[in-house]
C-alpha cells in the first residue's frame, strides 16, 4: 500500500501522464516502498522532491524517415526521455520495436535512474529508441534507419550529456551504424557517446555478456543466503537474447542447468539442459527463431517447441526463474505455477518482467525475489565501465572486467539486502532496491538544490 502523503503524488502522476500504464506500475512500486524512508527522514517530502523524481527532465520526440530497399519511404518515430541526471550523464538504453511508444520509454528511464544509483557509479538515468523493427530488414535498411536516427539524436547526446546503448533490437550491428553516422555529423572519435561498441573501435570486454552474468551473480548471492548455490538446480531463463544466451552461459558455469529459452514464437524445453553453442547459432549468428534449436538439436534429442499461446514457459518446472524477455511477462499465474513447482529463486534478467501480482505472490511464498533494477544492473555497471577505459584510452582485459563486475553485483546485492533489514524488511530485495535507489539520487538532488 502507498502512504497517505504519498497518494496525492501517484494521482499527480496518473494524471499527468495518461495513457502510460507500464509507467505508472513503475511509479507506484517506488512509491510502495518509501512510506517508510519519509517516516524516517520527513525532510523528502519537501521541495516536491519527490515529484520531480518522478518527472523527466527532459523529452525528445522526433520523426525518422528512411528509404526501404524498394526505394519507398518510410516514416518511423524516435525517442529519447532524459530523466535524471543529478548522479551524472543520462545513461541508458536505445529499444527498436514495434511497439515502443513515450510511456515505455518513460517507465524504461525512471527504472534507469535507480538502477544506475544502484551501481555506484556517476551516471544518470534515460532511455530511448523507436517503434522501427529491425526484424526481416536487410542490413543496408537498417543502416539507413540508424543514420536517419542519429542525424537528429546527435543533438542530444554527449559522452558529458547523455550517453545510449544497446536494447531490445539494438545490438552490435545498430551501435555500429549509430556511432559512424555520430563520427560523421560531428567530425569527433568521441567513443565515450555511445557504450556496447565492438572492440576494434572503443568497446569493453565483457560487456555483451553483463546483463546476463550479472543476474546470473546476484542470485548466487541471494541463495548463498540460505546456504545455497545453483549447482544441481534446474533453470527456466525466458528469451533468447543477449541477456538470456549469457544467463545460460554463467548458470551453467556455476553446475546449474538450463532445461528451457523462448522467443516471441514459443519455447523449446530441453531437459538434456540447453545446448549453448547451439542457442548462440540459432540467435547470434542466424538471427533466426528459437524452433531452429530444434533442428540443429536432431531427432531423438528429447528436445521440444511448445508454440507461443499454447503454454507458458513458466510451466516448466525449475528452481530458479529468470525472466530475461519483455515487461509483464511473468503474470500472477505463472508465478503460482512457480510456486507450485517448487521454485526458489526468481531473478529478473529484462526490465520489470514481472507483475505486481506475480511479484507478491512470490514474495508471500517466500522465494528470493531480485527486482531487474538491482539484478539486471550489471549491463549498464559495464557501460560505465566502457566509458572509462573510453575516458583514459584503455583497455582491460576480459578477467579484470569480468571481476569488476562481480564486485559490483555483490555490493549491490549487500546495499539492497542491507537497506531491506535497516527499513524492517529483511529478505525483501524489492524494498530494498527501491530504497537505496531512492536515497542515493534524492540526497543528490537535495544537494544541487530545486532544479
Amino acid at each position: 500500500m502507498i502512504d497517505e502523503k504519498l497518494q496525492p503524488i501517484l494521482e499527480q502522476v496518473l494524471q499527468r501522464n495518461p495513457g502510460e500504464p507500464e509507467f505508472h506500475q513503475a511509479v507506484r512500486e517506488v512509491l510502495e516502498s518509501l512510506g517508510r524512508v519519509i517516516a524516517k527522514n520527513p525532510a523528502y517530502l519537501e521541495q516536491a522532491l519527490i515529484e520531480r523524481i518522478c518527472e523527466p527532465e527532459r523529452q525528445i520526440i522526433f520523426r525518422v524517415p528512411w528509404i526501404d530497399d524498394k526505394g519507398h519511404v518510410q516514416i518511423n518515430r524516435g525517442f529519447r526521455v532524459q530523466f535524471n541526471s543529478a548522479l551524472g550523464p543520462y545513461k541508458g538504453g536505445l529499444r527498436f520495436h514495434p511497439t515502443v511508444n513515450v510511456g515505455i520509454i518513460k517507465f524504461l528511464g525512471f527504472e534507469q535512474t535507480f538502477k544506475n544509483a544502484l551501481t555506484g557509479m556517476p551516471i544518470g538515468g534515460g532511455k530511448g529508441g523507436s517503434d522501427f523493427n529491425p526484424r526481416d530488414r536487410s542490413d543496408a535498411e537498417v543502416m539507413r534507419f540508424c543514420q536517419s536516427l542519429m542525424t537528429e539524436l546527435h543533438r542530444h547526446i554527449g559522452e558529458e550529456t547523455d550517453v545510449p546503448a544497446g536494447d531490445i533490437g539494438v545490438g552490435g550491428r545498430e551501435i555500429g551504424y549509430l556511432f559512424g553516422q555520430y563520427k560523421r555529423l560531428t567530425n569527433r572519435y568521441e567513443a565515450g557517446v555511445l557504450t556496447g561498441k565492438a572492440l576494434f573501435y572503443g568497446g569493453s570486454r565483457a560487456r555483451t555478456e553483463a546483463t546476463g552474468y550479472g543476474n546470473t551473480y546476484f542470485i548466487q548471492a541471494m541463495l548463498a543466503t540460505r546456504g545455497q548455490s545453483f549447482d544441481g538446480k534446474k533453470v527456466v531463463v525466458s528469451g533468447s537474447g543477449n541477456v538470456a544466451i549469457y544467463s545460460v552461459e554463467k548458470v551453467q558455469a556455476f553446475g546449474g542447468k538450463v532445461v528451457a529459452v523462448s522467443d516471441s514464437s514459443g519455447y523449446v524445453v530441453d531437459q538434456s539442459g540447453i545446448n549453448l553453442e547451439l542457442l548462440k547459432e540459432v540467435k547470434e549468428f542466424r538471427r533466426g527463431r528459437i524452433a531452429e534449436y530444434l533442428d540443429l538439436k536432431g531427432a531423438g534429442s528429447g528436445a521440444h517447441f511448445v508454440k507461443a499461446g499454447v503454454g507458458s514457459i513458466w510451466d516448466v518446472p525449475c528452481d530458479v526463474g529468470m525472466p530475461s524477455a519483455t515487461q509483464n511477462e511473468l503474470t500472477g499465474k505463472d508465478a503460482k505455477t512457480l510456486v507450485t513447482n517448487g521454485v526458489i529463486a526468481v531473478g529478473e534478467g529484462a526490465n520489470m518482467p514481472s507483475t505486481p501480482e506475480a511479484i507478491r505472490i512470490l514474495q508471500e511464498a517466500g522465494v528470493l525475489f531480485a527486482p531487474g533494477k538491482a539484478a539486471n544492473a550489471g549491463g549498464v555497471a559495464t557501460s560505465a565501465l566502457e566509458m572509462q577505459q573510453n575516458a583514459s584510452r584503455d583497455s582491460w582485459s576480459f578477467d579484470k572486467t569480468e571481476a569488476r563486475l562481480a564486485e559490483i553485483m555483490r555490493t549491490i546485492h549487500d546495499t539492497c539486502a542491507s537497506t531491506a533489514d535497516e527499513y524492517g524488511a529483511p529478505g525483501d530485495y524489492v524494498l530494498g532496491a527501491n530504497i537505496a535507489g531512492f536515497v542515493r539520487v534524492a540526497e543528490a538532488m537535495r544537494a544541487l538544490g530545486v532544479i
